[in-house]
């Protein structure tokens, strides 16, 4: 997927790719074992005593009083000569001891970074408080994009007042939802700089001063990007991803990086959503317990919360917003888990140079928020105003004037558009000798509402409007029976009757992407990794084994192309030339309606577009034998989206219809867990 070469610098940036940690070495050698301190790393793991916890205290303000002198771009600052790049490398570290820090000792950090003193060189915070010092306090929970933008733009708040909020909410909530791999121990220092911006009158862009976090699988220059696995703790990247470069470029701070299910699950069969060997399993929100069950007895959360990318942080109000990607339902399952809106892009659509691959063919970034315009909003500058010359996809599409998806938020979007229910499979159970699929009743309930409303709103529903390739009566035309070889039961000799696509994929992009980190990179193959994998079991590599891994690296790129080039054609003939374009088309529609994340595997197939709003909750069942709850323990309701799938490139449709039905509802609520 991804060629070698992209420097870390945006374009027109004269600078090298190194220059940003040349421009603050300086600054860090002065400064190590004060960052030891206030990070945790001198006794990870332990307790605190009182007397440390001051020292840290001391050790945080001197931090503190240091970044000031670090700017956007990384360059130090003087007075009023403030480089006006859109490059930022914040105060560098050696990967080793930023790995090292992650997560152990960030909740330290965040503390006290959010009740340190304010720096001697925030003038515009103070002048922005005596202006509005009858001003209502500005709250970080729920708010949106515009939320912050426009106390940003009337002087109510400042973005380090906004990041101090939000890293006082990962200091309180963090150890019992475990959303995060790494906090940006750069994070103030950036803000400080896109406040003083903005006293200049200098807006980079729509997200000037508004946190964001991305998907522990995107690069990023300042922290390590790790997939999750313990192979790449220590890896920080020679170079920025394009997605991570355009919100920079954008004004946005990169607050964290989230917890993932380890390499965008495709290490193992079986291996549950949101764990990964580095940080341990992720909780949601809605119920963060353990899973009692005696089948599901190993530390997992009772309510998944979706995989592979995390909604839990943006769920909490950690930040605005995230950056997760898909290959398939790893954007849309996070965010009905989180009763996020989320929009899955048509592959290409945002770059995937920097983002640790499984396939190209199916991998694409995405935003994850709490409502459909910060989606929209998120989306305009994840997506690039040209070509990237590193992804051959993102010709595809040609991206709105500006890349302004808010002009599609049309609240009465949803009148006269021609919507389709997919009945079969989706919402019903097939017939049949080997019926499949359906909704229970509670779901059905929901989803009826759902259908209502839109009706209400004026949308012509087409019901049923079934998908020709998921009714065909003859089994090798029909989608449900073509699945995605994975595991140790589709290995080679064994894989006959389903697509080879994500295997063969995930050892061409996977080492390509490893060529293109130099010597940055820690192993140089697939192979190398698996190896790696096993020669480190003890602590803690593959807990629950690398089948997935394994089958993908038996693929010969050669001799199985052809293989993988036919099981590619019938991937797009089943689930989007028979599948959904043929249902669109039959019916005239502008789009297919699917509860939760329902339409993540035929969408994902041929690269096709969905957008994901917040609507229900619905009850978790009991189940039954050892998969049933012990007496006593009480589920709680999971949240349950409504979506909108169409086809390549018709995000600003399904933009429309998203934020029209949303409207109409409003349903998003927080979870009260974490107020």
């Amino acid at each position: 997927m991804l060629e070698p070469g992209g420097k870390a610098d945006f374009p027109g940036k004269p600078v090298g790719p190194d220059a940003h940690r040349q421009l603050g070495m300086q600054h860090l050698e002065g400064d190590e074992a004060v960052m030891a301190k206030v990070t945790g790393q001198e006794d990870c793991g332990h307790a605190a005593p009182a007397e440390l916890a001051l020292d840290r205290i001391a050790a945080g303000q001197t931090f503190l009083k240091h970044s000031q002198h670090i700017g956007h771009d990384g360059v130090f600052l003087r007075g009023e000569n403030l480089a006006q790049g859109v490059d930022y490398g914040g105060i560098p570290r050696n990967g080793d001891s930023m790995a090292r820090s992650g997560i152990c000792g960030a909740l330290t950090l965040a503390a006290l970074i959010a009740f340190s003193p304010p720096l001697a060189s925030q003038t515009i915070r103070k002048s922005a408080t005596s202006r509005t010092a009858a001003a209502p306090p500005v709250s970080v929970v729920e708010a949106s994009i515009a939320d912050l933008r426009s106390a940003l733009e009337q002087g109510r708040t400042t973005s380090r007042a906004i990041v101090q909020q939000y890293l006082l909410r990962i200091a309180t909530y963090e150890d019992r939802l475990n959303a995060i791999v790494t906090v940006n121990p750069n994070a103030l220092a950036i803000a400080d700089s896109l406040d003083r911006l903005r006293a200049r009158g200098v807006i980079l862009g729509p997200l000037h001063g508004i946190p964001v976090a991305l998907k522990d699988n995107i690069h990023t220059v300042e922290m390590p990007t790790t997939g999750g696995a313990l192979a790449f703790a220590d890896l920080v990247p020679p170079y920025d991803a394009t997605l991570t470069r355009n919100l920079k470029a954008a004004g946005a701070i990169i607050l964290a990086k989230t917890q993932l299910t380890e390499l965008a699950n495709w290490v193992a069969s079986g291996m549950p959503g949101n764990y990964n060997a580095l940080t341990g399993y992720g909780m949601n929100p809605w119920d963060p317990r353990r899973d009692p069950r005696e089948n599901s007895f190993d530390g997992r959360p009772v309510l998944g919360t979706g995989g592979s990318s995390s909604g839990v942080g943006t769920n909490v109000s950690f930040w605005a917003g995230n950056v997760g990607t898909e290959t398939s339902g790893s954007i849309l399952s996070p965010a009905n888990q989180n009763m996020l809106a989320a929009i899955k892009p048509t592959v290409g659509r945002v770059s995937r140079y920097g983002v640790i691959p499984i396939s190209a063919d199916q991998d694409t970034p995405g935003p994850m928020t709490r409502t459909v315009s910060d989606a929209a909003i998120m989306f305009g500058v994840l997506e690039s105003a040209s070509p990237d010359s590193n992804d051959a996809a993102t010709r595809k599409c040609t991206p709105p004037p500006g890349r302004d998806y808010t002009r599609f938020l049309n609240a009465n979007g949803l009148a006269g558009a021609r919507i389709g229910v997919p009945r079969a499979f989706y919402f019903d159970r097939t017939t049949g000798s080997n019926p499949r699929g359906g909704l229970n009743d509670a779901q059905k309930k929901i989803m009826d509402s759902a259908i209502a409303v839109l009706r209400a709103k004026g949308a012509v529903i087409v019901d049923p409007a079934d998908i020709p390739s998921v009714v065909d009566t003859v089994p090798a035309n029909n989608f449900l029976n073509w699945g995605v070889c994975g595991g140790l039961d589709n290995a080679k000799g064994r894989d006959a009757d389903c697509s080879i696509a994500f295997k063969y994929g995930m050892k061409r992009d996977f080492n390509a992407w490893l060529k293109s980190l130099g010597d940055k990179a820690p192993v140089k193959t697939l192979a190398e990794l698996r190896a790696w994998n096993i020669a480190h079991q003890r602590a803690g590599a593959i807990k629950y084994g690398q089948a997935n891994l394994d089958v993908s690296d038996e693929m010969d790129l050669q001799a199985d192309r052809a293989r993988y080039e036919s099981d590619r054609r019938k991937d797009i003939l089943l689930s989007a030339t028979n599948g959904i374009d043929a249902a669109l088309k039959a019916n005239r529609l502008d789009a297919l309606l699917f509860p939760s994340a329902n339409s993540a595997n035929i969408g994902a197939r041929p690269g096709y577009p969905t957008v994901t709003v917040p609507f229900a909750f619905a009850p978790v069942t009991a189940g039954t034998g050892p998969n049933a709850f012990p007496a006593g323990f009480d589920p709680k309701p999971s949240p349950f989206n409504v979506s909108f799938t169409g086809t390549a490139c018709s995000e600003p449709k399904l933009i429309e219809l998203a934020y029209a039905f949303e409207q109409a509802t409003k349903r998003r609520v927080a979870p009260p867990l974490f107020p």
